[in-house]
């Protein structure tokens, strides 16, 4: 079968729609991969030093953590590609109408930024991080620029999504689970592959909008968009002196804290109702 098309990479994978053992395998997968990417993070660490190893550790250690879910995926697609009644299920349609590409383009990368400052609402009540986990999360976003921006706003986006919306929220609504559920489950699935309280509230929260924008538009690269749109804001602040040191918004905003949140939520509001009018992709 011939592979043509600017999406040749998702086509590797669009023959497998995993529902609950096919997940298991990925998770499984998942771990191995992170196995390996620790291992390569120690072995930089122990011939280059610590330092080389929060720089650049990243860069390999990342993409070594999917390699083996995405190879578990692709080998299971390419068999039942194989099959004579083999029916594909791709994972970018771009079901856009009738507000077009760029419309939803700019409104997802808005409700985004919006529901960051909600989810941080919510974040504000958990217990203090502990100090090790926060210095780890900040050499990810405080180092050297391009590396935090190849791996934060690049690495994540493209490798998260892929697994999170193409494939267990795509294998899910394919098997024919409810979107409600599939798009929960796929949330809560996108929050636990963080291994943190602290980074999985707001992952679930925006899991949720994230699997919503998914289920309308069959799109991994709005979801892709949304991922970079808030990890790149992050990035951003983080380099930003006279925020980076704040804990949450409502220090860095002070006494606008409130109207903000209130636009936010609305914004939020107005999102689902325009959205209402794209009918789900099949």
């Amino acid at each position: 079968m011939s592979r043509r098309g600017n999406y040749n990479f998702y086509q590797t994978f669009e023959y497998f729609s995993p529902k609950w053992r096919g997940i298991l395998g990925l998770v499984f997968w998942f771990l191995v991969g992170a196995l390996l990417g620790s291992g390569v993070t120690l072995i930089i660490t122990k011939f280059l030093g610590t330092e080389a190893a929060l720089d650049y550790g990243m860069i390999l250690s990342y993409p070594i953590m999917f390699i083996p879910p995405m190879v578990f995926a692709a080998v299971r697609s390419r068999r039942k590609e194989m099959q004579v009644d083999a029916v594909g299920s791709p994972l970018e349609v771009g079901n856009f109408a009738p507000l077009g590409g760029w419309l939803c383009a700019a409104l997802v990368m808005i409700v985004t930024l919006a529901a960051g400052v909600l989810s941080d609402a919510i974040s504000s009540v958990l217990p203090d991080m502990p100090e090790w986990l926060e210095e780890a999360l900040k050499s990810m976003t405080s180092g050297t620029l391009w590396v935090n921006f190849l791996c934060v706003s690049i690495f994540a986006p493209i490798f998260e999504e892929w697994l999170c919306r193409g494939m267990v929220l795509r294998g899910l609504l394919d098997r024919g689970v409810k979107p409600i559920w599939a798009i929960l489950f796929s949330a809560v699935f996108f929050g636990l592959i963080h291994m943190n309280i602290w980074q999985m509230v707001p992952a679930i929260i925006l899991g949720l909008i994230f699997g919503y924008v998914y289920w309308k538009t069959r799109s991994l690269k709005l979801t892709m968009l949304m991922h970079f749109t808030n990890n790149t804001f992050a990035l951003i602040l983080s380099h930003t002196d006279s925020l980076k040191d704040m804990d949450n918004w409502m220090q860095a905003l002070g006494q606008w804290y409130w109207p903000v949140l209130a636009a936010c939520a609305l914004l939020v509001a107005l999102f689902f109702v325009t959205f209402r009018r794209i009918q789900p992709a099949k």
